[in-house]
């Protein structure tokens, strides 16, 4: 396990996933992680990859994004249905229920005001959802859900969702950081490029085959 001060150095570089879950979880015997500099192809012979993009933001450049037509909402539990009905319609190969979404209230890294909603004004619609996390040992806001409906893409809702959530900590955290799948259809990355992240660390999370 890598120290706090390593971590700060260099988060995405450092560890695959954020510091408060690396100190909370085991690895299993059968799963590599590596950095793609230590990564090799020779190892797929053994192995099944799944490559993961991790990017940093400082909070201190965060572009303004208003849509006249959608408005933000804090979401409180009485909306964990919609939001667990937004994730698996914005998904064909991931599928979500609410008890798993209820359980990230139990971390300790859950912070009310970082579960967000957008709603479109006409209709009272909601369209979109972002949850994320802060860890308050490292001053570090993690983003975690960020999904818009398919019918609903293209209209910069994903970058709304996104800049709202590092304006509501970047007087608070002191940087942000978000992974994703590199080969995810919806390509997440260059959203989260439009919204000032930056970085190159791609991670390789290797699964021993049977």
């Amino acid at each position: 396990m890598v120290t706090l001060a390593e971590y700060l150095n260099n988060p995405c570089g450092t560890l695959s996933i954020p510091y408060w879950k690396a100190k909370n979880i085991v690895v299993p015997t059968d799963i590599k992680i590596l950095h793609d500099k230590d990564f090799s192809a020779d190892i797929l012979s053994e192995y099944t990859d799944e490559k993961y993009f991790r990017l940093y933001h400082s909070l201190k450049e965060i572009p303004e994004i208003v849509i006249d037509d959608f408005e933000i909402t804090t979401a409180t539990r009485r909306n964990i249905k919609t939001i667990v009905q937004i994730i698996n319609d914005s998904y064909t190969d991931i599928s979500v229920n609410a008890e798993l979404i209820k359980s990230y209230i139990k971390t300790p890294v859950y912070n009310k005001n970082l579960w967000i909603m957008v709603k479109e004004k006409a209709t009272g619609k909601f369209v979109g959802c972002g949850l994320a996390d802060y860890d308050a040992e490292v001053k570090e806001l993690i983003l975690e859900w960020i999904q818009v409906l398919p019918e609903y893409r293209g209209k910069k809702i994903g970058q709304l969702i996104v800049t709202e959530l590092l304006f509501r900590m970047k007087d608070i955290a002191d940087f942000a950081t978000v992974s994703g799948k590199v080969d995810n259809s919806t390509k997440p990355e260059a959203l989260y490029r439009k919204c000032g992240f930056v970085g190159s660390d791609v991670w390789h999370i290797l699964y021993k085959n049977k």
